[in-house]
């Protein structure tokens, strides 16, 4: 299947779910667009999530005719994925369930955490993901869910690492470190690039899950099950990337997180 595959993100959190993407699918096609004119995504009410997450659905559904969607973004996957399913005319593929998958099967003692944006955790979304991963699975699974306002601003900010960072994720992961969980899954996708902080306040004993790789794996099946998958047929993927907000910034910051694909990113119009 020659056409590429869709992805949006509020910003550069997607970024690790195309980095994740690109190396396992190193055939296929991409398009992504960080909506960085209208971010952050986690303090804004679920409704106005929901128009921005259709916006941009669409744009990559009739602009790019995109074989399938990626929600690289937890607040959208939140707040519109069931009305993404519903509308769309292509597979749609978030980021909640697989890492709640992933969650619940790295948990030792079945006290597990999460942490995400505001509008994330107090949809509730990720309570029911990893309830029904737990029911599935036939698992006892105790979930402590906490926001962490401020970690998305100091990635779009490039600042990833240093005092304050680490003085914020004390505070915030406080909740966390008390309810004495085993496994944590960074249930937002810009909380990889922060994941040595993270690491560091809540201990070794605590293993991280990242959504990004969980989604990417998902990914990779659900297109296969479909039969989307590209036919390897030694053309080089082309990997494009848009933002809504100031090129230049996304370009760099981008570059930084990502890697050199971003040197010709292009302007998107919601």
């Amino acid at each position: 299947m020659e056409r590429p595959i869709g992805m949006f993100d509020s910003g550069f959190g997607g970024l690790t779910v195309a980095r994740a993407v690109i190396d396992l699918l190193p055939d296929e096609d991409l398009v992504y667009v960080g909506d960085t004119g209208r971010y952050p995504y986690g303090p804004r009410p679920q409704a106005e999530v929901r128009e921005f997450a259709r916006q941009l659905a669409w744009s990559l559904v009739k602009q790019h005719d995109v074989k399938a969607l990626i929600v690289a973004c937890n607040t959208a996957s939140a707040a519109a994925l069931d009305l993404l399913e519903s509308e769309m005319p292509v597979l749609v593929i978030d980021v909640v369930a697989p890492g709640a998958r992933a969650l619940v099967g790295a948990t030792r003692t079945g006290k597990v955490g999460v942490i995400g944006t505001v509008g994330t955790i107090g949809s509730g979304a990720y309570d029911r993901a990893v309830a029904a991963a737990a029911a599935a699975t036939g698992r006892d699974v105790q979930l402590t869910a906490t926001a962490c306002p401020g970690f998305v601003e100091f990635v779009e900010r490039g600042q990833t690492s240093g005092e304050e960072v680490t003085i914020l994720a004390e505070r915030l992961l406080a909740p966390i470190q008390q309810a004495g969980v085993d496994a944590l899954l960074l249930g937002c996708t810009h909380y990889p690039y922060l994941a040595e902080v993270i690491s560091a306040v809540m201990g070794p004993d605590v293993t991280l899950v990242n959504s990004a790789d969980e989604t990417a794996i998902a990914a990779r099946d659900e297109l296969t099950s479909a039969g989307l998958l590209r036919v390897p047929d030694g053309r080089q993927a082309v990997h494009r990337f848009r933002s809504s907000g100031d090129i230049s910034w996304f370009a760099d910051l981008g570059g930084r997180l990502l890697g050199p694909e971003l040197r010709d990113a292009e302007h998107w119009h919601p």
